[in-house]
């Protein structure tokens, strides 16, 4: 374990995942509207994909990478379209009925939903290889426990800032009745389409 690239990696992930997108808005609409554990494992989903796409630029995997990159578009449309069909399902859900599916498949379906929307992503990965470049770490490095130490650090750093999202948002739960919950469904899910339009018009610009 090299330590001094486990902090960093902590600090790449933190930095990755917290500014708000899509997946922040549902990681504080899920929180409030079924509870910690649902906005938590949101987050989950959405730092197992960015530890995916770390341990790729982390190891040099650079064919995977070109991959990926080169198949942005068709990768973009599928995230764009996805993300339209999250944000009008939830302008339309009802708080009470969203509250009761949280057993049984709920976490499990909360956490694949950002998994898939992180993945369809594939500029992240970019982002992990230039950042990683800058500490020399992404195609040969004299510790061969940096790469292993930076990706497990990315996955502690930006599940950090998932627990601390849901567990801020789950102090607020308390105040949220279904009235001021079904607002929350709206706006948050109008923001959602949003970013999938946004998704969908960047393909233009490809």
């Amino acid at each position: 374990m090299s330590w001094s690239y486990l902090v960093r990696g902590i600090v790449i992930g933190f930095s990755i995942a917290a500014p708000v997108g899509p997946i922040g808005v549902l990681c504080i609409r899920r929180t409030l509207a079924e509870g910690r554990a649902a906005g938590f494992v949101t987050g989950l989903g959405a730092a197992t994909a960015d530890t995916i796409y770390g341990f790729i630029a982390a190891f040099g995997l650079t064919a995977l990478t070109d991959l990926l990159v080169g198949g942005q578009t068709l990768i973009r449309l599928i995230g764009g379209a996805f993300l339209l069909y999250l944000g009008i399902r939830t302008i339309r859900a009802e708080p009470a009925e969203r509250a009761a599916r949280l057993r049984g498949t709920g976490l499990l379906g909360a956490y694949a939903t950002t998994f898939i929307l992180t993945l369809t992503n594939p500029m992240t990965i970019l982002s992990f290889v230039a950042i990683f470049a800058t500490i020399g770490v992404g195609t040969s490095h004299s510790n061969p426990l940096a790469p292993a130490s930076l990706v497990l650090g990315v996955f502690l750093g930006s599940a950090l800032w998932w627990l601390s999202l849901s567990g801020t948002m789950g102090l607020l739960r308390a105040r949220f009745d279904a009235g001021p919950l079904r607002w929350v469904n709206r706006v948050s899910g109008g923001i959602i389409t949003a970013f999938g339009v946004a998704a969908m018009l960047s393909v233009i610009r490809l």
